[in-house]
């Protein structure tokens, strides 16, 4: 009799069950199983791959550098720089045509749209330094040997994919849900100054002229959710590795096999990659200083002129558009404050992890080290905007109340009953 050949279960199953395009575009939301190597910089995919898109990471040599340069400078053209002179054009042109509420919609997204030019040079311009914190990434994971530290490095690749897909739907639907309540009230999402159609002439030209603003605002958005996104994605990595060398420091002289030398070796491997940790935050350091420099001295004018148009001048329709607008401008600083918050936590439970470690019957050497170590430690990780602010929840929240201060000063000096009589 013929012998039949049978294969694997593992084969069979994943021949029978193979990833649909959905899940191999979605899967990197999920932590992947620990049969996969996966690497911290993992985490960085779906982030590089809009920049990519947008037009900021170019091929390194070739016709086809030159080609994609094209389009970088197209991106940067248009979303970068006609996006914030379109606003300031239709206020000189057609500033008469608006409504209070059409130009309260208008000027919300004007200001945020020249802090976001802004973000974005910085974050083009200092690129290198988020692609070198990449490769220190790389040193730092040659430490992740043991089978719990791999699954933490599989979960905050999820979780910052997963960050990075919730900003993308968030961004998308405001911009989407602008778009189509304008247009379906009868007039262009943005009214960007547009010399060449005038979409008062008939029903085509209003979905032409918007259609084109949608697309400006689309890269746009892109953009200003690159240059929100990173700071969020680098510092949960961040974390991870902190909480990696937190449970090496409990480790340390807790298996009887190893002799003090090994253990005094293991001690300077914990302090080699706290200095690798602390290289990786001096490179992130100034890209962040900026960018969230200019989202604080924006956010609270912003929310402040967006929830007037909500209160007092918005329909149904514009208010969904300008919820999903707060919501926008809430997600550009809040979380990562909130991170940085928790980063500073981390470092403190460093300093414990040290001080409840082994270590009182320790050589000589080995307590002179660690003193060291401590000395180190106990000197947090904090993130500075502009050489200013300190980046936590606490001067996110003093800033973001500025929003109030701008509503209280509407009311008092009926700026809004004026607006609606003229």
């Amino acid at each position: 009799m013929s012998q039949v050949r049978k294969e694997p279960a593992y084969i069979s199953g994943q021949q029978r069950n193979a990833p649909t395009n959905a899940e191999m575009v979605f899967e990197l939301i999920r932590p992947a199983p620990l049969t996969e190597q996966k690497r911290s910089r993992d985490g960085c995919i779906y982030l590089y791959r809009a920049m990519k898109f947008i037009g900021w990471l170019p091929p390194k040599q070739g016709v086809l550098r030159y080609v994609y340069l094209t389009w970088t400078l197209m991106t940067f053209v248009w979303c970068t720089t006609y996006l914030p002179l379109g606003f300031l054009g239709s206020y000189m042109t057609q500033i008469k045509s608006f409504s209070p509420g059409e130009f309260l919609t208008s000027l919300q997204v004007c200001i945020n749209a020249y802090g976001s030019s802004v973000k974005v040079a910085i974050t083009y311009s200092m690129l290198w330094r988020l692609i070198k914190a990449k490769n220190i990434l790389d040193q730092l994971d040659l430490r992740c040997t043991a089978m719990e530290e791999r699954e933490k490095i599989h979960l905050v690749v999820a979780r910052s994919n997963h960050a990075f897909l919730i900003f993308t739907f968030v961004y998308c639907g405001y911009a989407g849900s602008t778009y189509l309540s304008s247009v379906l009230s009868g007039r262009p999402p943005w009214q960007l100054y547009n010399p060449f159609i005038d979409w008062h002439d008939g029903t085509l030209k209003l979905w032409v002229a918007s259609t084109l603003e949608y697309m400006v605002m689309s890269g746009a958005v892109l953009q200003d959710q690159l240059s929100d996104t990173y700071p969020l994605i680098y510092t949960l990595i961040l974390r991870a590795h902190l909480d990696m060398l937190r449970e090496r420091i409990r480790r340390l002289r807790s298996d009887e096999n190893l002799s003090e030398a090994e253990s005094y070796e293991e001690l300077v491997k914990c302090v080699m990659d706290h200095k690798l940790i602390l290289r990786y935050c001096a490179i992130i350091k100034p890209v962040i200083s900026g960018t969230i420099f200019t989202q604080f001295l924006l956010i609270g004018l912003v929310l402040g002129l967006t929830l007037i148009n909500v209160f007092f001048f918005s329909d149904i329709w514009t208010g969904i558009a300008s919820f999903m607008f707060v919501i926008t401008i809430l997600l550009q600083t809040f979380p990562f404050c909130y991170t940085c918050n928790l980063i500073m936590e981390d470092c403190e439970s460093l300093t414990h992890a040290i001080f409840q470690s082994n270590w009182v019957d320790a050589s000589r050497r080995y307590k002179t080290t660690l003193l060291y170590f401590l000395q180190n430690v106990q000197q947090p990780i904090v993130f500075i905007a502009g050489g200013i602010f300190q980046i936590s929840m606490s001067s996110n929240i003093s800033v973001a109340k500025f929003a109030f201060s701008v509503i209280t000063i509407t009311k008092q000096m009926n700026i809004a009953d004026k607006f609606k009589t003229d």
